[in-house]
């Protein structure tokens, strides 16, 4: 089985690849670098073989990236990964969410009777679902929360528009930038996804001084060193559905 790991940044990536290196003093593969100067390594562990790309911040980016990798080399599970913000007090600083919805939540339009997304406009989906089991599994494996994960181009910086996002979304566990355009990359090329974030700061007020960035991607190492046998489990009885 092979994996592709998207991150945003190349922080999140070293924290990926650190939880996926078996040993401390192990050595993947140089790093490659694919068209569109994105930069991409692979770790291998037993039953399963990850690829970890730096794709950049936001959604756009994000698609475009795994859409690039997606469509160079043959995968069976695409995941969205890194730090994010964490809806309190379900999801305080330094804990994981692992995504059972995949939320575009500023994907839309504003309205006098409030705000509407592409799915009530008519123009496409807002929500893309990780298989069911394997959310639950990593969830359970990593001891993170399963629940929706919002994604958004502007990220939350009042407790007006945190409280806005709480209402729309009550079972939200975390906001970030990347997870939906993943999702719909994956989507285009007929792959399961799955988003899992590592909780840097609490949605509303943007206060850097309480940020816990180096706790989050500690937090993010962690979940990946035991997310892997989880993967390739699921892997060996689901792959055959998606060649």
């Amino acid at each position: 089985m092979r994996a592709l790991v998207v991150t945003a940044v190349a922080a999140e990536a070293d924290s990926v690849t650190t939880g996926l290196t078996p040993h401390p003093d192990a050595f993947g593969p140089d790093p490659r670098t694919l068209p569109g100067g994105y930069l991409i390594n692979r770790r291998d562990l037993p039953g399963i073989a990850f690829d970890v790309l730096v794709g950049g911040v936001g959604p756009a980016a994000a698609a475009a990236a795994a859409a690039t990798a997606l469509a160079l080399a043959d995968y069976s599970l695409v995941v969205s990964a890194g730090i994010g913000g964490g809806f309190a007090p379900a999801a305080p600083l330094g804990s994981l969410v692992v995504a059972d919805a995949i939320v575009a939540a500023d994907l839309g339009a504003e309205t006098p009777d409030g705000f509407l997304d592409v799915t009530e406009l008519g123009f496409g989906h807002s929500v893309h679902l990780p298989p069911a089991e394997l959310a639950a599994r990593a969830a359970e494996a990593t001891g993170a929360l399963l629940a929706p994960v919002l994604s958004v181009s502007t990220v939350t910086g009042t407790a007006e528009r945190a409280a806005v996002l709480a209402a729309r979304h009550p079972m939200a566990g975390a906001e970030a930038m990347e997870g939906f355009g993943v999702a719909e990359a994956a989507a285009a090329h007929g792959l399961p996804v799955l988003e899992i974030r590592a909780v840097s700061n609490a949605v509303g007020p943007r206060d850097r001084a309480a940020w816990r960035i180096g706790d989050a991607l500690t937090a993010l190492a962690d979940g990946f060193r035991v997310l892997g046998p989880v993967l390739a489990n699921w892997g060996e009885r689901h792959e055959h559905d998606h060649r």
